[in-house]
């Protein structure tokens, strides 16, 4: 079947909704999300958004922040434009109807590592949650957005996909018409055509065995726009959040907010004894990358599975206003965080790399855009920023907004697009192969691309996941496409990209350590890209 949109939104975490509900008074649009319209990476966001908005505050120092953070690889023009966008970004929220929590009669702010002010504007602990829920309900009441649940974009149609000789003569520039998507319930593949696409998609965090990640996190968009003919760059570079909750018997992953050393959380050893002040002068409050890689070098110096958050010295009634989420969460499992100490590890939480993205949010891709966690702008550089991503993903989406309702109308015609093809396909009955394959994926991932890495376990993974990716592409080639040999697929190729950026960066900066080159080198002190042809 074959549906027609002026523009089509490839996910619906914030960076999808907010882009479409900017746009919805004047273009028919069309969102498509795997699962559920709330579940993404969005509404599991706890900390907030960061904005200069203080009194203390100004947007030089969160740029100065930003750039800290970053390690020498954030762009300076794009960090001023995107925290410059903060305070307006913030209103319009509370204009669509979002209730920051408020002391005061002012935005109550809050602190996390490597902010030298308190400039997280929040919901209590449930930030992501209030936002994805609003624009969801925003979108589901506005006439010109249709939202279709369980529905998967496969691949992005490009020249690549029309049977006409020379479709794509040489040089031409690619062109995106849409995205050929599988109704998961149905079964069936359909042809979306738009005049523009947005990629919302979210992150990969769902290619390592530990993450903090929903499972809708695999790496989608990014393998999408890399077959299509996108570069990628700084793929290397993915956060490990320094403290998931430890419970083994729980297979949902449950993040403890950065905001919880912000408010004045302490590490410790299972001996009570600390130990970031070994690490770093700003101990808890130090970035991301330094909590995470002084967490994982306590577990292996110890042979302990996990270390422990204390807030027990902090006021217990402040304790449960301010993390209300958290202590329910906690205290369902038998945890009462405001007497015991909560035990965390380190896990994938973000991708800092991603699809290549002009200020305004284009691709290589003409009439591709991407958003959000997806999107490589160059804010984060080596290592983002607490609570720089639900901002990116608001600044971007508004950007590209802005710069489709200067350009629509000069969007050629559709060309004569085919039909999904299914021909030579055939069920195998073999699908058990995706499940013992992805779980092999996920521990070489964890394994030898992780917190720490080394040219040797790098290489290791190269040569693992290849072998893994053959096994993959001949399955997809001759079974009919599921959403889990979709999600494989894509997870495959994210994990290529991840490794072949590592390798070529021979120096340790941010997110990326290397034991091999543990210094970081003004030689590259640059972007890495890639690019399939």
């Amino acid at each position: 079947m074959e549906k027609r949109y002026d523009i089509l939104v490839i996910g619906s975490g914030v960076a999808g909704l907010f882009f479409a509900l900017k746009l919805a008074d004047r273009f028919k649009i069309l969102v498509v999300t795997k699962g559920q319209a709330t579940v993404s990476n969005t509404y599991y966001a706890q900390g907030g958004i960061a904005a200069p908005i203080g009194e203390d505050d100004s947007v030089e120092l969160h740029i100065q922040d930003t750039l800290d953070a970053g390690r020498g690889l954030s762009k300076e023009p794009v960090v001023r434009r995107i925290i410059s966008y903060a305070a307006q970004g913030i209103k319009e929220l509370i204009d669509m109807g979002v209730q920051f929590t408020e002391a005061d009669s002012n935005l109550e702010l809050g602190k996390e590592g490597g902010h030298s002010r308190k400039r997280i504007v929040h919901v209590g602990d449930f930030t992501g949650k209030v936002i994805e829920e609003k624009m969801v309900e925003l979108a589901r009441n506005h006439p010109n957005i249709d939202i279709f649940e369980n529905s998967f974009a496969v691949d992005l149609i490009t020249q690549h996909h029309l049977r006409i000789p020379e479709s794509r003569k040489r040089k031409e520039p690619i062109r995106c018409f849409g995205a050929y998507v599988l109704d998961t319930k149905a079964g069936e593949i359909n042809t979306v055509l738009a005049q523009y696409t947005l990629l919302a998609s979210g992150g990969c965090g769902r290619v390592y065995f530990h993450t903090t990640n929903p499972p809708v996190a695999t790496g989608d968009g990014v393998a999408m726009a890399f077959r299509a003919g996108a570069r990628v760059a700084n793929m290397e570079f993915i956060q490990f959040h320094p403290t998931k909750l430890y419970n083994p018997s729980d297979p949902v992953p449950f993040l403890i907010s950065e905001t919880v050393r912000g408010e004045g959380g302490v590490l410790r050893r299972k001996d009570g004894s600390t130990f970031m002040e070994m690490y770093n002068p700003k101990r808890e409050l130090a970035p991301r990358d330094i909590v995470a890689r002084a967490i994982d070098h306590e577990l292996k110096s110890t042979g302990d599975p996990c270390v422990y958050l204390d807030v027990t010295h902090l006021d217990k009634d402040f304790v449960r206003k301010r993390f209300p989420a958290i202590y329910e969460h906690c205290l369902s499992i038998g945890i009462d965080i405001t007497k015991d100490w909560i035990p965390v590890v380190p896990a994938a939480h973000y991708m800092c790399g991603g699809v290549m993205v002009d200020e305004n949010g284009r691709t290589d891709i003409e009439n591709l855009y991407a958003s959000g966690e997806v999107a490589y702008t160059g804010l984060h550089g080596a290592n983002r920023l607490a609570s720089n991503s639900l901002l990116e993903a608001l600044a971007l989406s508004h950007f590209a907004a802005e710069d489709i309702k200067q350009r629509f109308g000069s969007v050629e015609g559709f060309p004569p697009v085919p039909s999904w093809d299914t021909s030579g396909v055939f069920d195998s009955h073999e699908w058990v192969v995706i499940s013992h394959d992805r779980l092999e994926l996920e521990h070489i991932m964890w394994d030898y691309v992780g917190i720490v890495r080394s040219d040797k376990r790098l290489n290791m993974a190269r040569e693992r996941v290849e072998k893994i990716s053959s096994e993959v592409r001949d399955f997809y080639a001759k079974n009919p496409v599921r959403q889990e040999l979709a999600e494989l697929r894509n997870l495959v190729s994210v994990a290529e990209l991840i490794i072949l950026s590592a390798l070529a960066r021979k120096e340790s900066r941010g997110l990326h350590y290397n034991v091999n080159y543990p210094y970081q080198s003004e030689k590259f002190k640059k972007e890495t890209i890639l690019k399939a042809f």
